[in-house]
């Protein structure tokens, strides 16, 4: 992918990801409660408010004001779940599940990444489109 971005997916299918993501918390918290690190105390608020926060960074894509700071929130979200995905793994080979199990959450750590580099490729986009309206 070139680095300005231009062939990373746009701000509506990160706003649907997000969307969806954050519904899915709060439809089905009992899928994300396991991802919760222990030394956090009850997973339940977590999982609300990481929802909550996914559904805010969506909603706030969609306004163009909003979109840079948006897009910056959510590679922060996204930068703030990894210890959910890390958990996840750790727990994974402690508990001897399935291979096919333990693989699978090792192979979803590097997938943050790119995930933080599509918000940031959002963000960036924003801040041209805004200097180019500056511009005009």
């Amino acid at each position: 992918m070139s680095t300005d971005g231009r062939r990373a997916p746009g701000w509506p299918l990160l706003a649907g990801l997000l969307a969806l993501a954050g519904a899915t918390h709060l439809v089905r918290p009992q899928v994300y409660r396991p991802l919760i690190p222990r030394t956090l105390g009850d997973p339940d608020p977590w999982v609300l408010w990481s929802g909550v926060a996914e559904l805010a960074c969506a909603a706030a894509l969609v306004p163009p004001r909003t979109r840079r700071p948006a897009a910056l929130a959510a590679a922060a979200l996204f930068v703030g779940v990894y210890p959910g995905n890390l958990q996840q793994a750790v727990d994974a080979h402690r508990r001897r599940s399935r291979p096919a199990v333990r693989v699978a959450t090792l192979a979803r750590l590097p997938m943050q990444a790119p995930l933080v580099w599509w918000a940031l490729t959002v963000a960036r986009r924003e801040r041209q489109r805004g200097t180019a309206d500056v511009d005009s």
